[in-house]
């Protein structure tokens, strides 16, 4: 019990020296996340965007990792995506345990969609999208994470 509270703590003051403008409402916010998933960041796994909450990709994964996720597979979803275009648009399942029937989510990036610095990567971005829509889902995350956000709103940290 006591090394939740410290590590609880620990990650409030860092959020605190990141971020030293976040109302007391985001700290509560932050507080319940790091309660409920364990979330770090300390760790990168969290971030705080145009006073949002945003979960990262390596976030999830470790998540997934601490919840002892069976696997996850993506596969190209060929008759949606035009690679001519650049558009591509990818399938993941979240499998949480051998009984588990899978979460699935879907990722899409075109270059419209994704951030000019990024260009010629949209496949990879598009599946990314998709492994964490589908662990948002598999673990009930109701943050969106970075790298769904499209080119506008991309960080530029």
């Amino acid at each position: 019990m006591k090394s939740k509270r410290n590590h609880l703590r620990t990650e409030l003051r860092l959020a605190r020296r990141k971020w030293p403008d976040l109302h007391e409402f985001k700290i509560k916010e932050l507080s319940l996340l790091i309660k409920r998933h364990r979330i770090s960041v300390g760790l990168g796994e969290v971030t705080y965007l145009d006073n949002r909450w945003y979960v990262t990709h390596s976030g999830l994964l470790q998540l997934a990792f601490r919840r002892r996720c069976l696997g996850i597979k993506t596969s190209l979803e060929e008759r949606q995506s035009d690679p001519v275009a650049g558009r591509w648009v990818f399938k993941a399942i979240v499998y949480k345990s051998a009984r588990s029937r899978g979460f699935v989510g879907f990722g899409d990036a075109d270059p419209s969609n994704v951030s000019s610095h990024v260009h010629g990567a949209e496949m990879r971005i598009a599946e990314t999208r998709a492994v964490n829509r589908a662990l948002r889902k598999a673990y009930g995350i109701g943050l969106c994470s970075v790298e769904e956000l499209g080119c506008s709103s991309r960080p530029s940290e």
